[in-house]
């Protein structure tokens, strides 16, 4: 009976495997329908190719946000310098204005010495304003991280290395030091150095 199955099958178009299950025969010649599924492997290269194109989108938008962030934080840098800058300078435009009117004054020496030290008063109280003060001196013990010796100068009636003389005022900024003061000091032979 199983050969008058199988010539019937063959019959029909179909042959029979050795499971019993069948499957239809190909004729040499015709045309077979394309298959409208994708196989694993072209399904899962779809998705590699999605997520990719999602990889890159987000890797372009990250790049976008970075070079944004980067501007945002240059432009608040200049900003911020500016800002700086002119609340530092500010006070010293009265400075200037005075020393121009000083300039065009016609006025004896004494006049001009009177508004000359006017002038240094207001940039003293400027200075003041950002904190910056002058470093004591004259009358102080000779201090190498605050001061500078230029010289100095032979006598019994000073300390050795007390300061005698300033010659050029020097500047801290609360405890930091921004330039130290150059002053002539006591030299007393009669006393041993420190």
């Amino acid at each position: 009976m199983r050969s008058s199955k199988k010539m019937q099958d063959q019959m029909a178009g179909h042959e029979t495997t050795g499971q019993g299950t069948m499957e239809p025969e190909v004729a040499v010649g015709s045309e077979v329908e394309p298959i409208n599924e994708m196989s694993p492997a072209q399904a899962e290269l779809e998705q590699v190719k999605g997520e990719q194109d999602q990889l890159l989108d987000r890797l372009a938008r990250l790049q976008a946000e970075f070079d944004n962030a980067r501007k945002r934080e240059a432009k608040e840098r200049a900003d911020s310098r500016d800002y700086t800058v002119s609340n530092t300078v500010e006070p010293f435009l009265g400075v200037m204005d005075n020393f121009q009117l000083a300039l065009k004054a016609n006025g004896t020496a004494a006049q001009l010495r009177s508004g000359v030290e006017l002038i240094l008063k207001q940039m003293e109280d400027a200075l003041k304003g950002l904190n910056v003060q002058a470093v004591e001196t004259v009358g102080t013990q000779f201090d190498p991280r605050i001061h500078e010796a230029l010289g100095s100068i032979e006598t019994k009636e000073f300390p050795d290395h007390q300061v005698l003389e300033e010659i050029r005022r020097g500047y801290r900024i609360r405890e930091k030091l921004l330039r130290p003061a150059l002053v002539r000091i006591a030299a007393n032979p009669n006393q041993v150095a420190d």
